[in-house]
This record gives C-alpha cells, structure tokens and sequence, in this order.
C-alpha cells in the first residue's frame, strides 16, 4: 500500500504523523527545566510555571518555551542563561536574567546561534545580562515586544549591546524597550531587516548600524543616549517617522551613506540634530529639525543629495558647514528657516531672496566660540553687512534659493524643550 502512494503525499502523511504526536508538557515549580528540555521531542509545547529556574539551557530542537504568570530563568551569572542552536523554537513570556558577563564569550540573556532560524523571541523581560540577545547568522527571526535592560552598574564599554545582529537576512525587529546596555540596536552585515515602534534610550548610542543594507527604520523613538540613530558604511536604507530627541551628541548620524531616504522624522532638543559626512544621493525631506544646539552639521563633501521640504526651527545654529562650495538644497519646493529675515512680495510662499546658512560671522564663531557675546553689538552686525556686500569676504554655506515662508509641521513647538536632563 506505501508503495502506491507518491513520494510528495507519503512525506505529507509522515509530516502529518509527526504534528500529531507533538505534546504540551508542564514544568512546575521546582522541576528540571533541563530535563524536560532534553526529554521533549521537536515540535512541543513546554510550559513553564511560575517560579525561579537556575539554568543554562540549551535548546537544539524544534521547541516553544511558554512561561505561565512570567516565570524567571537565571543563569547563574555565568554563560548564556539561553542558548538556541535549533531552527523554529518559539520562546515567550519568560524573565530571563544573570548571564555570564564575558565580552570575549559574547554572554547572552539568549543566544541565538547560527542556524537558529525562524526564531521568535516575544514578550520577556532580559534583565542583568552582558547582551539581551545575540543572533548570529539567524535568518528570520522575529523579536517583538520584549523589554531588554543591561548590568546597568558597568561602565558603558563593559556592557554589551540589548539586540545584536550580525550577518542575518530579514530580521524583524518590534515594539522592542531597551535601556542600560552599551548600544540599544547594533546591526553589523544584516540585510533587509525591519526596525519598527522600538524605544531606545539610556545607552551609548540608541541604534548603530554598519555595512548593512536595504533595511527599514520607522517610528521609532531614541532618547536620551550619546548618540540617537547611527548608520555608517551603509547604502539603501529608509529611515522615515522617527523620533530621536534630547540625546547628548547627535540626534541621527549619516556617515559614509548613499541611495537611501531619511523622511519625516523629528529631530529635537540634541547638541547636533543631524551629522552628516560623507553622504551622497540620498533623499533628506519632510523632516522636523528643532531646538538642537547644531541644526545639521555637513562636512565631507556631502553633496549631490535632495533636501526638500524640512523645517529648521530655533537651533542655536542653523547649519554648521564645512566646505570649500556653496551646497544648494531646496532647489525646487524650499525649506523653513526659523531665522530668515526675506521677504514674500508675492505671497507664493516662498522667500524672495535665498537664505544663506553661514556667513563671515558665523565662520568666525565656529573657530572663536567667544564670538558670540558680542553678536548683537555694531561691530558684528556691521562685520555681517560687509561680508555680504564683498563676495571675496563670503564664506561658503547652504544656499535655499527658494525658503518656505511657514512650516510644514504645525505642531513644532510641542517638541521646543526635549533636552538631555542637565543640558
């Protein structure tokens, strides 16, 4: 009778044999977590009740782990409290703490090896560990929904990062909260992955991406860190609808980027909002950029890239920008200036005169910071006249040869104030 049955429906019947025989097993308090680890078979279900488990688990089949009433699995302060080798297991609704704290052995609240495909981490707490999680060479994997902080006590290069990414395709990466860890999001080689509604903040840098390509970057919100959002060496990104506020250093950092979109994101209360260097073809609109003590800082030949359509508001300095050429942006719909002092005689709203980002004036207080108590003096404001009658005594700037009159964002001064606390 086998014999009459073709290949494709035999492994169809075998496949369906198999889901059969997959069971739900119970670990209550107290029991061996270990054991019912080893002893379960690919494809079930273990529960586990709500109580403390030391153990360093291993997890080299098809399994879901499903906590009841958050139980809490320690490590013992040593090693990877979790370690998955096996593709399609499912963990979720557990506190998993107290990994080892090697840099060299990369410990981990729950590792995810290579060939941990298709995994799902969801709705845990990973607290008091070196690295929440580790994934490496894991495709597939989704994370959402987890609440991740580090051994909060170590100085910041002791720590290790709440996700890290390393040579995968596809992540997905959700509504996650991090905090206390060295770098919130590190991705290094990962391709087409999806960030989405995570908070990050309280560490050295919110996000830092390297060499990574074609991944997604939305609403997000990165606060209160060294340094919000990094891409560097990266091309073909989408970084659209995101929040990155009263960080330390920059709000969103480009750095050696290309052929991407970086739209729509509010960029506020930072010491330099955007930093960009060496950054061409990219798409920078639709962007609220507020209340940073730098609006944007451009060097590095940063050039031949679309700026339309943003709203610079009330930073201390505008546009700080190193260059040996006038770099135009808002060639063809303009940009807000909060500063401007044009005019609109045609009431087409744009400005009639181009706006200049930095003259003579502004050149001088970059090198001799003094400067700038005695910007409103007669000397200064007569200094900034003549640089602007003499074109041999113009500096280099942005040009916006057609500012927007009024801001796209109605609702900017919600975002006036969102400093780093002390600053």
């Amino acid at each position: 009778m086998i014999r009459a049955i073709g290949g494709s429906l035999l492994l169809a019947l075998l496949a369906l044999c198999a889901t059969a025989q997959a069971a739900t097993l119970r670990v209550d308090r107290g029991g061996d977590l270990a054991a019912a680890v080893a002893a379960a078979q690919a494809g079930d279900v273990i529960e586990i009740a709500r109580g403390k488990y030391r153990v360093n688990l291993l997890i080299d089949k098809p399994l879901t782990l499903r906590g009841i009433d958050r139980p809490t699995l320690s490590g013992g302060n040593r090693g990877d409290t979790i370690r998955v080798t096996s593709p399609d297991v499912v963990i979720e609704g557990l506190i998993v703490r107290d990994s080892g704290d090697s840099l060299k052995e990369q410990n981990a609240g729950i590792y995810l090896y290579p060939g941990a495909h298709r995994a799902v981490v969801r709705h845990c707490d990973l607290t008091y560990n070196l690295f929440g999680l580790w994934i490496e060479k894991a495709d597939d994997v989704l994370i959402e929904h987890n609440l991740i902080t580090g051994k909060r006590e170590y100085a910041s290069p002791q720590r290790g990062n709440g996700i890290q990414l390393y040579n995968t395709q596809r992540a997905r990466i959700f509504n996650n909260n991090i905090s206390f860890v060295r770098d919130a999001l590190y991705v290094d080689v990962s391709h087409n992955a999806v960030f989405r509604g995570n908070r990050l903040h309280h560490s050295r840098y919110g996000t830092h991406y390297m060499n990574s390509y074609h991944n997604l970057w939305e609403d997000n919100d990165t606060y209160y860190n060294r340094g919000g959002l990094a891409l560097m060496e990266v091309r073909n990104q989408v970084v659209r609808g995101n929040r990155a506020w009263g960080n330390s250093d920059h709000g969103i950092m480009l750095r050696t980027l290309y052929d991407s979109e970086i739209s729509d994101n509010i960029v506020a209360g930072n010491t330099r909002g955007f930093f960009i260097y060496d950054v061409e073809y990219i798409k920078l609109n639709g962007n609220l950029v507020i209340d940073n003590m730098v609006g944007v800082h451009l060097s590095a030949g940063s050039t031949r890239n679309e700026v339309e359509g943003n709203d610079f508001i009330s930073n201390h300095e505008q546009v700080r920008y190193v260059g040996a050429r006038d770099e135009v942006w808002g060639a063809n719909s303009g940009n807000h200036w909060s500063n401007y002092l044009g005019w609109d005689r045609d009431g087409n709203g744009q400005g009639d005169v181009p706006y200049e980002a930095n003259d003579i004036v502004d050149r001088l207080t970059f090198r001799h910071p003094g400067v700038k108590m005695l910007l409103a003096s007669p000397a200064v404001q007569a200094l900034r006249l003549v640089g602007r009658q003499f074109p041999i005594l113009r500096a280099p700037s942005v040009v916006d040869p057609h500012p927007r009159m009024r801001p796209g964002h109605e609702d900017w001064s919600e975002w006036r104030g969102k400093r780093f606390p002390g600053q």
